[in-house]
């Protein structure tokens, strides 16, 4: 399995950004996936999941200004982001993801994107 994310940047207070995750090397249609991400210093946190059919689910200290959506025919899964605050500035991954009872990430992470908010 490889994950690509692209779409960060160097974005002012209050932009909005859309990130996006290409899979390959798997059935994507068949998976969960998530969206992360990693401060400087920080864990890897868990953002926002979406099931194989669409459905979305938030951490909830970040619910409304995210929102993840996925394209099965591209392999592609996105994450647009609103309103975006300097403590937002992160690196963000995607990767597959197992929603049991404990979420479980299965696949190796890819590159991430860097996102940073500032003026």
């Amino acid at each position: 399995v490889q994950l690509v994310e692209s779409g960060g940047g160097l974005v002012q207070p209050g932009g909005s950004l859309r990130l996006s995750c290409q899979a390959s090397g798997l059935i994507f249609s068949n998976f969960a996936m998530g969206w992360f991400r990693q401060a400087p210093g920080k864990q890897r946190d868990l953002v926002a999941t979406i099931t194989s059919d669409g459905s979305a689910d938030y951490t909830d200290s970040l619910r409304g200004r995210f929102t993840i959506s996925r394209d099965n025919a591209k392999n592609t899964v996105y994450l647009q982001i609103l309103s975006l605050k300097p403590e937002d500035t992160a690196v963000y991954y995607c990767n597959t993801v197992s929603l049991g009872t404990v979420l479980a990430v299965l696949s190796s992470w890819g590159p991430g994107t860097q996102v940073t908010v500032s003026s």
